[in-house]
């Protein structure tokens, strides 16, 4: 009877824990290394993730606690950024370099060490310093907790999906020619589903990424966007698909023949297979949807979804009839409007829908491109927008200065002064027509400038495309919070009359959002963790010519509300 009365005790014990406790610890090591890869018939050495392009799945159940190792073995600075995790109180294992850490050097490890709370779904990793993450991403799934169903059918396989580009040339090598040059950067050669270009490129009939399927069965497809610039609409040839999750987060479930998916996003699918073998396969195809005035790698990927026969079949799978799924036009501003506008909570009892209703402080900020004066030395012309400016790309007009300490350790170690300045503007210094003529003055500032908030400030964030240098769509990711999309348009926002229309019921929750181009998103979300965290387009051109700033968030008053301290191996400058 004691012994029963013993176990009783510490058992109701465990359920009065925070849900964490009842997570596993789980250990990963990722070695960053050189190999070299074939695709397009071009042999390149890359970085990447423990020898494989993309790099390895990781695994977990929410409430699990990662420790991860990353080693890196090779002559380039190295961060991983864990895309869309909360990272609460966890700001050190973020992972922007020289936002919340120094860069891991040459070998040198980190250990990232964080807890998934209140998180399932498919979000992913990849390195965030230059333009790394080209070839070191790989997916991140979490499960939910043990016994919990999820709120659509038991797929019969979930495989990940992840599109990314491929570039024949160094993606560092680019990058840096551009910045020198002040031009836009060349483009990639090609788009990979996991890794693969497909067969509509030459040399890449063998590089195609084939999901083999069973009849009448339902496959769960997590679809992840890691290409540097490019926004990608995406379907299967004679298939519909059911989405039921968005940045990991569920979503009301709808039909559709086509989705669109920005760097940065994850999308769920579900893909009900036809009852009974088709006799044929079917391409699943994605290429790009284009706002900008720039150029960009017109070209389509390409995998094969290919039914299981029956064992006594004869047909071969060469001689089956191949169908085409046919795509929106590469500027159907219409098509994603409409999609993006389908996208709701799910708002369940179990999942609920946390708009902040009251909100605290209302910032309108302008995102979009400008340009700088050329740098060059003996009077050389840069290939910017003009021969004596450069292309550059700034929130509200300031165009970030990446510094050279970490902000998180300068902020948390006190000795913030000339690293950073707490003065962010709440609106542009200078209001104008931002969808209309542009203005002659299209010249940027430039600074390392922060936005402040106390711990549990409610915020309203309206972000605003510009048609200076032409407007352009922008996802925006915010680091260490999920947001509500309560509101999308077009031209300018109207702060009397659109905020009427603002969705405060389901509106879809996520980490990276779509502004659409000539127009604007708002955005609510609940600065509940305690640290700092940046903000960027992820079009890594645009992050690159300076769109990006950072939100540092202050402690509150309780202990379970503070940032946790910096742990012992934490990169130094």
């Amino acid at each position: 009877m004691a012994v029963w009365l013993f176990f009783a005790v510490v058992l109701s014990c465990l359920f009065l824990l925070p849900d964490p406790a009842f997570g596993i610890t789980r250990h990963y090591t990722l070695d960053i290394k050189m190999h070299n890869v074939t695709r397009l018939c071009h042999t390149k050495s890359l970085v990447s993730v423990n020898g494989q392009f993309p790099g390895p799945k990781l695994i977990a159940r929410e409430g699990d606690q990662l420790l991860i190792k990353v080693v890196n073995h090779v002559p380039n600075n190295i961060s991983i950024h864990w895309h869309g995790i909360r990272q609460l109180r966890s700001g050190w294992a973020d992972g922007p370099a020289y936002i919340t850490q120094c860069p891991i050097q040459t070998g040198q490890s980190y250990i990232y060490n964080y807890t998934i709370v209140g998180q399932r779904g498919t979000l992913f990793y990849h390195a965030h310093i230059s333009w790394l993450r080209a070839t070191v991403y790989g997916p991140i799934i979490i499960l939910p907790k043990r016994g919990v169903p999820y709120p659509f059918p038991k797929p019969h396989k979930e495989v990940p999906m992840i599109f990314g580009e491929w570039f024949n040339a160094d993606p560092e090598a680019i990058i840096r020619q551009a910045t020198q040059t002040g031009g836009g950067p060349n483009v990639s050669d090609a788009y990979t589903i996991n890794g693969l270009p497909g067969p509509l490129y030459n040399c890449s009939a063998k590089d195609t990424f084939r999901l083999r399927v069973k009849p009448g069965k339902t496959y769960l497809l997590r679809l992840i966007n890691a290409a540097l610039n490019d926004e990608l609409f995406f379907s299967i040839a004679n298939h519909t698909v059911t989405v039921v999750e968005a940045d990991a987060v569920y979503v009301k479930p709808f039909e559709t023949d086509t989705i669109l998916i920005a760097p940065g996003q994850t999308t769920n699918l579900l893909l009900k297979t036809k009852p009974s073998y088709p006799s044929a396969s079917f391409l699943m195809t994605a290429r790009p949807y284009v706002t900008g005035q720039g150029t960009f790698d017109n070209s389509t990927v390409a995998g094969v979804l290919e039914y299981e026969q029956a064992k006594h079949a004869k047909t071969s799978i060469k001689n089956l009839q191949l169908f085409t799924p046919v795509l929106p036009a590469l500027n159907d501003t219409n098509f994603a409007s409409k999609f993006s506008n389908k996208l709701r909570s799910l708002n369940s009892k179990r999942f609920p829908a946390n708009v902040p209703l009251k909100v605290d402080r209302k910032f309108f900020f302008t995102v979009g491109l400008g340009t700088t004066p050329c740098n060059h030395k003996n009077n050389q012309t840069c290939q910017g927008p003009t021969n004596t400016t450069m292309f550059a790309a700034s929130i509200s007009n300031i165009s970030f200065t990446m510094p050279t300490k970490a902000l998180l350790q300068s902020h948390y170690s006190g000795q913030s002064n000339g690293v950073y300045s707490p003065n962010f503007p709440w609106n542009p210094v200078v209001p104008f027509n931002y969808t209309g003529t542009p203005p002659n003055n299209t010249m940027v500032s430039t600074g390392t400038n922060v936005m402040v908030l106390r711990y549990n400030t409610s915020v309203e964030l309206v972000m605003q495309d510009t048609s200076i240098l032409g407007a352009e769509s922008h996802p925006l990711h915010l680091h260490g919070f999920n947001f509500f999309v309560v509101g999308q348009g077009f031209g300018n926002f109207d702060p009397k009359k659109d905020p009427k229309n603002f969705n405060l019921v389901d509106p879809i929750e996520r980490n990276t959002v779509g502004v659409p181009s000539g127009g604007w998103a708002a955005i609510r979300f609940l600065a509940d963790n305690p640290g700092v965290w940046f903000m960027h387009c992820h079009l890594e051109v645009h992050t690159s010519w300076g769109l990006r700033m950072a939100w540092l968030v202050l402690d509150g008053d309780k202990p379970d509300q503070k940032l946790l301290p910096p742990p012992a191996d934490l990169p130094k400058c």
